[in-house]
């Protein structure tokens, strides 16, 4: 089911690691088709852009290769992906940067830091 959903002729490692536990296996496959087997709101594209976050950010190689290829296949192109990385990049550091001055919440709600 798992290589006929994906359209890929393999068993991707990820899920061959479960095998030896199949109900977990099972209850994870499902989870991923409920979360990003159907477009929703966000839609694949952005999914797929979120998961590639996440994945660079937890240091997943595993997944941060899967998700750079879900993300070329769903549109984004190199220049798309280096301003991906970029807004990644400035992102990590400044939720650093705020975490070590342990900066108290602002008053009021605001949109962001590109301002526009």
């Amino acid at each position: 089911e798992i290589q006929k959903t994906l359209g890929i002729d393999f068993v991707p490692n990820m899920y061959k690691a479960l095998a030896g536990n199949p109900d977990y296996l099972e209850m994870t496959w499902k989870k991923v088709q409920m979360v990003m087997g159907v477009d929703g709101k966000l839609g694949r594209k952005t999914k797929e852009i979120v998961a590639l976050t996440v994945s660079i950010m937890s240091g997943c190689e595993y997944c941060t290769s899967v998700y750079n290829e879900a993300v070329k296949y769903a549109g984004l192109d190199d220049d798309a992906l280096l301003e991906l990385y970029a807004v990644i990049d400035l992102y990590s550091g400044l939720n650093r940067l705020n975490i070590g001055l342990q900066t108290k919440m602002d008053e009021k709600p605001w949109h962001g830091c590109g301002g526009g």
